[in-house]
C-alpha cells in the first residue's frame, strides 16, 4: 500500500485547488433529476485478458502493486472482472500472437498432436481436459476475488480444433463464420467445463458466460506465410454471424445447466451498438429468451440509445462490457487529453446507454507496445496503467515500473464516488452524471473539457428535501493534481455554485439533499411532437398520425399516466388521448388506438435528459415510429425496432389545465 500511495503521489505533480468564482468565465447550470432513475448500478470492472496472462507470473512486488492499482481502495476500486477462457492454437503452431494474447486453452492434447488433428477432443473426457490450465490469469482470480462481486467468463475464440481455419486468430476470410457448426455442442461444453472448474477451484461464481467477442465483424483474420505458419492476426478472435450466434446461445444455456452452473448466457458482446442491434435482430424470440444479459462495447458510439431501448423492450439487463481508446498525441503520462477523453466516454455511455455496469477492455496495457515506434510513431495511451509485458523473475518495480496516465486519475472520480447500488439519474447536460444512494443525492461528476474555468451551478429543485446544512464539496482532477478536495459550499435556495478549473474532471460530493419533487416528474397532459417532423401526435379513427400542431386542437393533447415502476427508468406509462379517451397501444404489429388497458397499451419512456423521449412498447419492445421518416401532415405512426432516429423521438410539452 505504501508503494501504491507513493506512485499515486508521484503522478499528481502538485496539489490543485478550485478556481475562484471570479475567474470563471463560462456559466453552467446542471439539474439532476431523480424522477428518472436507472437501475441499481452494479459497478466498474475490467477484462483480465491479456494483462493477467502476461503479469500473473511476475514477482510478488510487481503483481501485487498492479492488483492494488486496479482493485485496491486507493486505486481504481474495481469490483467486476471478466475472465477470458482461452482457445489456444495447436502445439505445433509457432508463437505469433502479441505479448499476453496467447491465453492457454483448457484442453490437453495427446502427444504428437498437430494442427491437422481436429477430431480427438471429447467433451467431459478428463484425459483431454487440463484442470491446471492458465495459471497466470488464475493468480489474478485468487488475488482479487475478495473484492470482486461480479464475475463474467467470455471467449474470444474457440480452440483451434473447433474452428474452420484451424487457428484461433480468425478465419482466412474474416467475414465467414469461424466456429464450425458441427462443433457448437463441443464449444459450449468446453466453456461450461472451464467455468465449472474455475468455480470449484477458486470459490467464485460466474453470473454470466459470454461465448462471443465482437463476433459480427471483419476484425479477425489469419494469414499464412510461405512456410505455412501464421504471420497475421495477433490476438484470438472469431467471426460468428447473427444466424450462427442464434444457434450457439440456446446450446450454451443448456451446457451451463448441464454443469449445474447458475450463470446465464450474456451476448452478443458486439463492438458497437449498431452491430449489436443487427445481431439482436437476427435472434428469434425463443433464442432471445435464453439470453440473461445483453453486452455491448462502445468502440463505435452511434446508436447507444438503440441498445438502451432494445434492453428495455426485451426486459434484459445491459452492460457496457468493454472499451478503451487512445486520446491525445503520443504516449503520455501527464497530458490531460487521455483523461478528458476517457471521462467523456464514460459520461456519454452512462447517459445514453444506461448500462448496469461499465468495464474497461484491459486496464493494464503493454508499455512496450505503446511506446513510440511500436504501434505508432509517437506511441499510444491505451490502458490506464502501462507496464512492460516482458518483465523477468528478477525484476522489481524499479526495473519494471508501472506507470499510470490521466485516464487512471479521471476514472477514479467515477469509481470512488459512484458506487455499486447507486442509481444514476437524469441530468440536463451532456457533461455530467449524477448518482443517488437510497433516496439521497451523493455525487455528481462534471467534465470541463474547455480551456476556460467554469462556474457550475447545481440546480437541486427536482429533489424533495434539502436540509439547512446541505453542502457540496468539489473533488478535482486536473493537470495539477488528482482527487484534490476543495472547500464545501452551502446549498442556498436549492442551488449551489462552485468553480472548477479548465480541462478538469470534478466530482461534487453532496450531503443533505434527498427525496423527489413529485411536481418535476413526467405525468399530466402534454402535446407530443415529433423531433424530426415538428408535428404533433393525433388520432385518426383507430390509427395514429402526425398533424401540423394546432394549439386549439383538443385531440392533440395526451394524458401521460405513470402505471408501474415508480421513478425507475423502466417505469410503464399509459398514453391516453384527452379528447377521445383512446390509448396508444400495439396491435397486429402496428400502433393503434384502443379503448381498453393492458400490456399492449403500456409504454416505457426513455430520455437522455435533453427533453426528448422514445416510447418503447412494454409488450412488443418496438418503438413509436413515424413511418418512412415522413414529414408530411397526416403521415401514419407505426411501430419499428429501435434505430436512434429522430423519427422515433418526441418532445413532451406540458399543456396547462383547461
Amino acid at each position: 500500500m505504501t508503494r501504491l500511495l507513493a506512485l499515486l503521489a508521484a503522478a499528481a505533480v502538485t496539489l490543485s485547488t478550485a478556481v475562484p468564482a471570479a475567474a470563471a468565465v463560462e456559466q453552467v447550470t446542471v439539474r439532476p433529476d431523480p424522477t428518472y432513475q436507472q437501475e441499481p448500478f452494479q459497478g466498474w470492472g475490467t477484462s483480465l485478458v491479456w494483462f493477467a496472462n502476461a503479469t500473473g507470473g511476475y514477482p510478488d512486488e510487481i503483481r501485487n502493486q498492479l492488483a492494488e492499482l486496479l482493485f485496491g481502495p486507493d486505486g481504481l476500486n474495481l469490483n467486476i472482472a471478466r475472465y477470458n477462457i482461452g482457445g489456444g492454437n495447436a502445439p505445433d503452431v509457432p508463437q505469433y500472437l502479441r505479448a499476453g494474447a496467447a491465453v492457454p486453452g483448457w484442453w490437453k492434447a495427446p502427444a504428437g498432436t498437430t494442427r491437422t488433428d481436429t477430431d480427438w477432443w471429447k467433451p467431459g473426457d478428463p484425459r483431454f481436459f487440463d484442470a491446471a490450465a492458465d495459471p497466470r490469469q488464475r493468480w489474478w482470480v485468487d488475488r482479487i476475488k475478495s473484492t470482486v462481486d461480479h464475475w463474467e467468463a467470455f471467449s474470444n475464440s474457440p480452440p483451434w480444433f473447433q474452428t474452420v481455419s484451424g487457428y484461433v486468430s480468425g478465419g482466412f476470410d474474416p467475414n465467414a463464420d469461424q466456429l464450425r457448426e458441427d462443433r457448437i455442442g463441443d464449444f459450449t461444453a468446453y466453456l461450461a467445463q472451464a467455468a465449472a472448474e474455475l468455480e470449484r477451484a477458486h470459490g467464485i461464481r460466474f453470473a454470466t458466460v459470454d461465448p462471443f467477442n465482437e463476433p459480427n465483424t471483419s476484425y479477425w483474420r489469419t494469414t499464412l506465410g510461405p512456410d505455412g505458419n501464421p504471420t497475421g492476426g495477433r490476438q484470438e478472435g472469431a467471426h460468428v454471424g447473427p444466424a450462427l450466434q442464434a444457434k450457439v446461445v440456446p446450446v450454451m444455456a443448456e451446457a451451463l445447466r448441464a454443469k449445474r452452473l447458475t450463470a446465464t448466457v450474456s451476448a452478443p458482446d458486439e463492438t458497437n451498438p449498431g452491430i449489436f442491434a443487427e445481431n439482436w435482430a437476427g435472434y428469434p424470440e425463443p433464442v432471445r429468451a435464453q439470453v440473461g444479459q445483453l453486452n455491448v462495447h462502445t468502440y463505435g458510439t452511434a446508436r447507444r440509445t438503440t441498445a438502451r431501448d432494445i434492453a428495455k423492450g426485451g426486459k434484459k439487463p445491459l452492460w457496457m462490457s468493454e472499451v478503451d481508446g487512445h486520446w491525445g498525441t503520443g504516449q503520455s503520462f501527464t497530458s490531460m487529453d487521455p483523461g478528458l477523453g476517457m471521462a467523456e466516454r464514460v459520461i456519454d455511455d452512462l447517459r445514453e446507454l444506461e448500462p448496469r455496469a461499465w468495464l474497461l477492455w484491459q486496464a493494464v496495457e503493454d508499455y512496450n507496445n505503446m511506446k513510440p515506434g511500436a504501434e505508432s510513431p509517437d506511441g499510444m495511451n491505451w490502458g490506464v496503467v502501462q507496464i512492460p509485458f516482458d518483465c523477468g523473475p528478477k525484476d522489481t518495480l524499479a526495473t519494471c515500473p508501472a506507470r499510470v496516465n490521466t485516464k487512471f486519475h479521471t476514472l477514479r472520480n467515477f469509481t470512488h464516488y459512484v458506487k455499486p447500488g447507486d442509481r444514476l439519474v437524469k441530468v440536463n447536460t451532456t457533461t455530467d452524471v449524477a448518482a443517488v444512494r437510497n433516496t439521497e443525492l451523493k455525487s455528481l461528476v462534471h467534465l470541463n473539457k474547455s480551456t476556460q474555468a467554469q462556474s457550475v451551478t447545481l440546480d437541486l429543485s427536482a429533489f424533495g428535501s434539502i436540509r439547512p446544512n446541505a453542502t457540496v464539496r468539489p473533488v478535482v482532477t486536473d493537470e495539477q493534481g488528482a482527487l484534490v478536495k476543495g472547500a464545501a459550499v452551502r446549498v442556498k435556495d436549492r442551488r449551489a455554485t462552485l468553480s472548477v478549473p479548465p480541462r478538469s474532471v470534478t466530482t461534487f460530493e453532496v450531503t443533505g439533499v434527498s427525496g423527489v419533487n413529485r411536481a418535476a416528474a413526467l405525468g399530466g397532459e402534454y402535446r407530443l411532437t415529433g423531433v424530426q417532423s415538428g408535428k404533433s401526435l393525433a388520432p385518426s379513427g383507430t390509427s395514429l398520425v402526425q398533424r401540423t400542431t394546432d394549439p386549439a386542437a383538443a385531440d392533440q393533447v395526451w394524458r401521460v399516466e405513470r402505471r408501474t415502476g415508480g421513478y425507475d427508468h423502466r417505469a410503464e406509462f399509459s398514453v391516453v388521448n384527452a379528447a377521445t379517451g383512446q390509448r396508444i397501444a400495439a396491435g397486429s404489429g402496428d400502433a393503434v388506438l384502443a379503448a381498453s388497458d393492458g400490456p399492449a397499451a403500456r409504454w416505457i419512456l426513455s430520455s437522455t435528459g435533453d427533453g426528448t423521449w422514445t416510447f418503447v412498447n412494454a409488450q412488443t419492445g418496438a418503438l413509436l415510429d413515424v413511418i418512412g421518416e415522413s414529414r408530411e401532415d397526416g403521415a401514419r405512426i407505426g411501430l419499428y425496432q429501435a434505430t436512434s432516429g429522430a423519427n422515433q423521438r418526441w418532445t413532451a410539452a406540458p399543456v396547462p389545465r383547461r
